[in-house]
């Protein structure tokens, strides 16, 4: 292999770093982790799936993490302590501005403030605005958004939530117009996001 041939990102071996946390100690590749991953976002989404109420509560958010990520990660459904992110808000901000993302979804919920799709995606770009935990911060809140448009009597939306590796991969363009539609959203536009969510 030379310099300037493409290097597939799930078969790179995990940095100490990214290894930090971690609950399997036999998995050391990439590939293996999304795959952990994938199984234990699976089972958190058939955990939520079966709930019925509650699901604008703090304490439901945090234990769908935990669910979502826990038998992978230590640190599922603990909020992030580390201030030094690109995205998100410092860790003091976290339970405040989670409190009142989740007063908002409610708010728009009761007076329907917006169609139910506009409702949902303006709800992950709270979260994910947010970033409230180390990791898995997208996944969760495509679920949380999927969540509540089901429970707003809308169909789930087509992204995926449940941590498909387009949206994963630094490569191809599915991630990048996600990211895009994102960063547009973030500036009260939701209207690419919600498109993606339902493509």
């Amino acid at each position: 292999m030379n310099l300037f041939d493409e290097v597939d990102e799930h078969a790179s071996p995990l940095s100490p770093d990214e290894r930090l946390g971690l609950r399997l100690p036999d998995i050391t590749y990439r590939h293996e982790l999304n795959q952990a991953e994938f199984d234990n976002i699976a089972k958190g989404a058939a955990w939520a799936w079966r709930r019925r109420g509650g699901l604008l509560a703090e304490a439901f958010v945090i234990e769908l993490h935990r669910r979502m990520f826990g038998d992978v990660w230590s640190w599922a459904g603990t909020f992030s302590r580390e201030n030094k992110r690109r995205i998100g808000v410092d860790s003091y901000e976290i339970p405040v501005r989670l409190r009142a993302a989740l007063d908002e979804a409610r708010a728009w919920r009761d007076y329907k403030s917006f169609p139910v799709d506009e409702i949902a995606v303006r709800f992950h770009v709270s979260l994910v605005s947010i970033h409230p935990f180390p990791n898995g911060n997208g996944r969760w809140s495509r679920m949380m958004a999927d969540l509540l448009a089901v429970r707003l009597g809308a169909e789930r939306f087509t992204w995926a939530s449940a941590g498909e590796p387009e949206l994963l991969s630094q490569q191809g363009n599915t991630r990048a117009r996600y990211m895009a539609a994102l960063l547009k959203a973030v500036g009260h536009d939701v209207s690419d996001l919600i498109a993606f969510a339902r493509s």
